[in-house]
């Protein structure tokens, strides 16, 4: 009813990843209170400070990525194996409360004057524990999703996507008013925190909803059901086969225990190619945003105002805008079909846009030429590059739950999710690579 439940979907995924987006969107904050003691004078320090060590603000984003990632990829790993351990309530609203806590220190922490090694080592570690709670969330939501339609995997990929716009308009907005107080900072963590509380009503709210209870319970008594008939009928129909599997009008049934656990191997190797598909989806996307494209230099911007706006709207709003659009797309219809040999190909062919973005004006550059020089062009690559990038990591983690039997499907959407993060993990290390070629 009002799609209650595909809207409660869509508000988990915008709270799994709001918070980062604005830990990010934050990343001036941190680094001020990293910088030389001018900036001292915002947070009343005494002329005693000690002087803030000039490696730790040049230091910052490479940490801050290495912070993010590994945990992420550890965290969703170790998920796809204890997840049939720990109920789904504690992994969900445990991961929730934890990162609305670290939210609510850091705004805190605002106020509260430090010297920079130590700001710097809290940030780190506030960095790893959102990105920890954040991967066991994620792929338990994905999990979660997998035991109802493929149609409901689109509205978390979507909310992700809006995450994103939202952090980059927050972007913009903060260039557009100029010059912040780092008091100013606290309204970016108090969103998050409000977001985080959000969802965690949205998930009480979820066992609720009748549709949902249906499908959650539907694979915990359907096979049940399936043994029961086949006892009635044990006589009446003929054995085809030795290992469990009868057949009935042309219909095979498995004969299934619901209380075996599933196993990680067998259901990867029903969805290895949709699982491999978003791992590369993700690389080919983390390889180049940011570390590529992030450094186009603008040929109609040069000393006017749109010099200023032109990567916060030419790359992180256009790229955020399409990607959800593309996110978005997968709840009107999903195209190439889950078993369609297209699927991977699209995928594949998303590799062009690594020498497109590598051609543009990247500055400063060494080895390659510039081939597209002009604005248009970028924006053009940026459109397609997002919105693809959007359409088919969406498509592949609505798919992937659906190759695997109605019992495997949550731990099908936990592998899926480890696999996203590990193309994450991968293009950021690529990215690397493609920032000294050029």
């Amino acid at each position: 009813r009002y799609k209650a439940v595909w809207l409660i979907f869509f508000i988990l995924g915008l709270g799994t990843l709001l918070p980062w987006n604005f830990f990010m969107t934050a990343r001036e904050y941190f680094i001020s209170r990293l910088a030389d003691p001018e900036m001292s004078r915002f947070w009343n320090q005494t002329s005693e400070a000690a002087l803030s060590p000039s490696y730790l603000p040049s230091m910052f984003d490479n940490f801050m990525t290495l912070c993010a990632m590994v945990p992420l990829l550890i965290f969703t790993c170790l998920n796809s194996f204890i997840h049939q351990r720990i109920p789904q309530q504690i992994r969900i609203l445990g991961s929730l409360v934890a990162i609305g806590l670290v939210f609510l220190v850091t705004a805190i922490m605002v106020k509260v004057v430090m010297e920079p090694l130590p700001f710097f080592v809290f940030t780190m570690i506030s960095i790893v524990f959102i990105n920890s709670f954040g991967a066991i969330l994620q792929s338990s939501l994905f999990g979660l999703a997998g035991l109802l339609p493929a149609s409901y995997t689109a509205p978390i990929m979507s909310g992700q996507g809006l995450a994103g716009t939202f952090a980059a308009l927050a972007m913009i907005f903060s260039i557009a008013i100029g010059a912040q107080q780092p008091e100013s900072f606290i309204g970016y963590f108090t969103t998050a925190c409000v977001a985080i509380v959000l969802a965690i009503f949205s998930y009480i709210l979820l066992p609720r909803m009748d549709f949902f209870r249906y499908y959650s319970m539907k694979d915990k008594t359907e096979y049940r059901v399936y043994n029961a008939e086949l006892e009635t009928k044990r006589d009446l129909i003929k054995k085809d086969e030795p290992n469990g599997m009868e057949q009935n009008n042309s219909k095979i049934i498995p004969i299934h225990n619901p209380d075996e656990k599933p196993s990680v191997v067998a259901i990867f190797k029903k969805l290895w190619v949709m699982a491999v598909s978003v791992c590369f989806v993700f690389t080919v996307t983390i390889g180049v945003f940011p570390s590529v494209t992030a450094k186009v230099s603008t040929v109609l911007g040069e000393g006017n105002r749109w010099g200023l706006y032109f990567i916060p709207v030419s790359c992180f709003l256009l790229f955020n805008v399409f990607d959800w659009t593309g996110r978005s797309l997968t709840a009107l219809f999903t195209w190439p079909g889950k078993d369609s040999c297209l699927l991977p190909v699209m995928v594949a062919l998303r590799v062009i846009f690594i020498p497109l973005f590598m051609l543009c004006n990247v500055q400063p550059r060494d080895y390659l030429p510039v081939v597209f020089s002009h604005d248009a062009w970028y924006i053009i690559f940026m459109i397609f590059f997002s919105i693809s990038n959007g359409y088919l990591a969406s498509l592949c983690m609505c798919f992937g739950p659906k190759k695997v039997l109605a019992h495997e499907a949550e731990t099908a959407g936990a592998v899926m999710a480890f696999f996203l993060s590990l193309g994450l993990a991968l293009g950021a290390a690529v990215s690397f690579l493609f920032r000294i070629l050029i």
